[in-house]
């Protein structure tokens, strides 16, 4: 009885093999824009954490309110222990500035926790990455020898 699987061609095994680096690669591209996403995110929160611990405890700070559009005005902050929080999905929480670090802290902590994993992720695709990219080698060098033992 013969078997219905059949061994692919050389040519049949580059263009898969091609067709996974390219994947791979989009692979790679998408997690590495992640991970520039939660390092700006984590840089912004680390941001507001040195700002709201400058505040703290003044009574008559003056600071640049962003209004849109790449425009900010010189604003009077009136209450610095009175801190409107974005938790998510469009809703805001009005904390304490303690409470506001602590809880932008803990999104650092949750951040990094998350680049880590990206970086790890990037890190076994590019491992795969190049694997295919050495049996792609193997098969580009032993198809320059057999047509060059065909001339």
């Amino acid at each position: 009885m013969q078997s219905n699987t059949r061994t692919p061609t050389p040519e049949q095994e580059f263009q898969t093999l091609q067709m996974y680096l390219s994947e791979f690669n989009q692979q790679i591209e998408l997690f590495s824009q992640q991970l520039q996403m939660v390092e700006q995110a984590r840089m912004e929160s680390a941001a507001a954490i040195e700002s709201l611990k400058g505040l703290k405890g003044t009574t008559d700070a003056i600071t640049l309110l962003p209004i849109g559009s790449g425009a900010a005005i010189h604003a009077r902050v009136i209450d610095p222990d009175a801190v409107i929080v974005s938790i998510g999905s469009g809703v805001s929480v009005k904390k304490s500035n303690d409470e506001a670090v602590t809880y932008l802290s803990d999104r650092i902590s949750e951040m990094e926790a998350q680049g880590r994993r990206l970086a790890e992720t990037i890190g076994k695709l590019q491992s795969q990455a190049a694997e295919v990219g050495r049996r792609l080698d193997q098969l580009y060098q032993a198809g320059q020898v057999q047509s060059q033992g065909r001339s």
